[in-house]
């Protein structure tokens, strides 16, 4: 699999040539990044509209986040067979297609399709946004410029849940999808006007079709699995049934393909490697439990904490402050530490994050929530960096590009996973909790009695007090059920610090550090 894939070296470009491709491949990424967490905050309203409950929203995250995950294998054949210029500037016009196409979706299950197509023709935008910003650098800058580069990917998770839950309160949710039009027009039309006469040489080379064909269906199947399950009560459904088998065998038959193929799509001997294969797992599964939980918190303030998405928004977005501090200096000095200290510690600080939540009750103000969102960001700047020097270090030069793909290709799965199944798990011990709380209100608990008695006493029927008795088990048991989760998650970071102690890393080169930096993004 590869990613990044080797170009003819050009000469760097000059003057406002340069200024203005580094803006137009820097709003290109905004846009990419910014996509994948507007709709967070907006789920509910998303879901509301068009008449499906507000889990069932989460496919418009997941769906997205798999087809982009699949894309990525096909980066390299297809800027080797059509160039690296033609084929971003066509992922980005398509990008803007498609979100025109998910703003106008009339149901559900149109808007699923239009994010599951933008999701795939965004794989190649942000691979070809780095290598065509390196281009433009001499070797001298190219830290500057993935530090430039960088800082865009973090920027954009700030402003995503702020920008969508503006929106969304003020103007319909469609309009989280077409700011992405006008950007993407003037992205593609620079990069265009300044990069057509450099495009990289092509050449017909072979595509693994029956790998990528395996690795559609499996993935696939076991999304839809993880999504549908809950509403279909699990194994208890032949549909589901059938998707676990089909995703089963297609993943056996995948493996076995690839690793007889002349050309795989996805190098799968990497995992031979310790420090590759350590480090893939741990950001697969850290990933996965920091995207399930930065989608659950919105979706529980929303519900049943009465939050509007404006408010949800300003609650996820200083997630990324420290994030944004702390990143160039990790970046810059992560080769005079062990990157296992500093991953080690990125999850003592995630599982710190989740504890404090974890012990969240219904009283909670927005300083309370607000606090952990903000120690979150340091987590993040020593996650990514340091975990993708310990997964690609060591590794030869010509075996980067794959690496980084597989190594990115498992992280955006795993961070669907996550989110399919930190839902699921809330939704499960919600209805465990509520069965729980609703024993404890009948005839003969003092308690029960003295509510019903308030609330008859104020005016309503009783009818009217055991619906509002029954909102606050409600209330109750969902706080309760996000506080298993966010309990579970953190139990699980501190699990993964023996895992990330058996790699044995090794220092990369300045470039090779450099580029890691960025496209651990």
């Amino acid at each position: 699999m590869s990613t990044s894939p080797a170009y003819t070296p050009q000469a760097p470009l000059q003057g406002s040539a340069r200024t203005w491709g580094t803006i137009a491949l820097s709003a290109a990424t905004f846009m990419n990044v910014l996509d994948s967490s507007i709709a967070n905050v907006s789920l509910p309203a998303i879901a509301g509209d068009l008449g499906v409950s507000p889990n069932q929203g989460t496919w418009v995250i997941t769906s997205f986040g798999v087809a982009n995950a699949i894309a990525l294998p096909l980066t390299g054949w297809l800027s080797q067979r059509f160039g690296q210029v033609r084929l971003f500037v066509t992922s980005v016009l398509l990008f803007v297609l498609t979100s025109w196409m998910c703003g106008l979706a009339p149901n559900m299950n149109t808007l699923i399709a239009a994010r599951t197509l933008q999701g795939f023709v965004a794989g190649p935008m942000m691979p070809l946004a780095q290598s065509l910003l390196l281009s433009s650098y001499p070797p001298a800058m190219a830290g500057m410029a993935m530090a430039l580069w960088a800082m865009t990917t973090l920027v954009a998770p700030v402003m995503g849940p702020l920008l969508g839950g503006w929106i969304t309160d003020n103007a319909h949710w469609g309009w989280i999808f077409y700011i992405n039009i006008p950007v993407g027009l003037l992205a593609g039309f620079i990069t265009w006007t300044i990069f057509h006469k450099r495009e990289t040489a092509t050449h017909k080379l072979p595509i693994d079709t029956v790998g990528l064909a395996l690795l559609v269906v499996a993935v696939g199947c076991l999304q839809i699995m993880l999504d549908r399950g809950k509403e279909l009560d699990w194994f208890h459904s032949s549909e589901i049934m059938t998707l676990t088998i089909v995703s089963a065998i297609a993943f056996a038959f995948f493996i076995a393909w690839e690793l007889t193929d002349a050309h795989p799509v996805v190098d799968l001997k990497l995992l031979k490697v310790r420090n590759f294969w350590t480090g893939t797992v741990a950001m697969s599964v850290a990933y996965s439990l920091f995207m399930g939980n930065i989608v659950l918190l919105p979706l529980w303030l929303q519900q049943y904490m009465g939050y509007t998405s404006t408010l949800a928004g300003m609650m996820m977005a200083p997630v990324g402050l420290f994030a944004i501090i702390l990143s160039p200096i990790v970046g810059k000095n992560v080769a005079r530490f062990d990157p296992r200290l500093l991953t080690s510690f990125a999850f003592v600080v995630f599982s710190l994050v989740l504890f404090m939540r974890s012990h969240f009750n219904t009283g909670a103000d927005f300083d309370t929530i607000m606090v952990p969102t903000i120690v979150q960001g340091v987590a993040v700047a020593f996650f990514f960096i340091p975990l993708t020097t310990i997964t690609l270090g060591g590794l030869p030069p010509e075996k980067i590009p794959s690496a980084s793909g597989l190594s990115s290709f498992a992280r955006m799965v795993g961070g669907s996973f996550g989110t399919s199944i930190a839902i699921t798990v809330w939704q499960d011990r919600t209805a465990m909790h509520h069965a729980q709380l609703a024993e404890l209100v009948n005839r003969g608990s003092s308690a029960s009695n003295s509510a019903l008695a308030g609330f008859n006493a104020s005016g309503m029927s009783a009818e009217q007090a055991l619906s509002q008795i029954n909102r606050m088990v409600d209330q109750q048991a969902a706080m309760l059920a996000v506080n298993d989760v966010f309990y579970a998650s953190a139990l699980i970071f501190i699990t993964l610090i023996p895992l990330v102690w058996l790699a044995r890393p090794k220092r990369m080169g300045a470039a090779a550090a450099a580029d890691a930096a960025a496209g651990a993004h």
